[in-house]
């Protein structure tokens, strides 16, 4: 059984949460999520029981007690939700008329290379297909 575990200090480990569970049966899996740029962690963890016995204990013994001065938040994992896929780039949308951003970069691109740095046919732009055009 996963179980999510949440309101945990930044300084909590896997080893902690692992000694932590281990009192309610064996924790088969830990998993610290930490942020992928600093490595700091999330505040919140995943820890898979042995069974449902297992992990209904933990959830019992666990939900809202104090560990490490935080009142922990203990419930079962739900699946994780199918979230549509970005683009990045802060939220831009590409609809409409998608040639008109592609003028826009050569713009800028025009502005922010000299001619004597780079040849106007080494200029490779993508084109609203995706494939490469070169800038005339």
């Amino acid at each position: 059984m996963k179980l999510y575990v949440g309101n945990l200090t930044f300084n909590a480990s896997e080893t902690d949460l692992r000694e932590l569970f281990g009192q309610y049966g064996k924790p088969t899996e830990v998993g610290l999520v930490t942020d992928r740029e600093t490595g700091r962690s999330r505040g919140f963890a995943f820890v898979t029981m042995g069974n449902a016995e297992e992990g209904n204990a933990a959830i019992n013994a666990l939900e809202g007690k104090d560990f490490q001065g935080r009142n922990l938040t203990v419930n079962e994992a739900r699946p994780r939700e199918e979230r549509p896929r970005t683009s990045g780039g802060g939220g831009r949308s590409f609809g409409g008329d998608r040639d008109r951003g592609s003028r826009q970069y050569e713009t800028l691109l025009s502005k922010q290379t000299e001619s004597h740095h780079v040849a106007p046919f080494f200029c490779a732009l993508i084109s609203p297909n995706g494939f490469l055009r070169r800038k005339e």
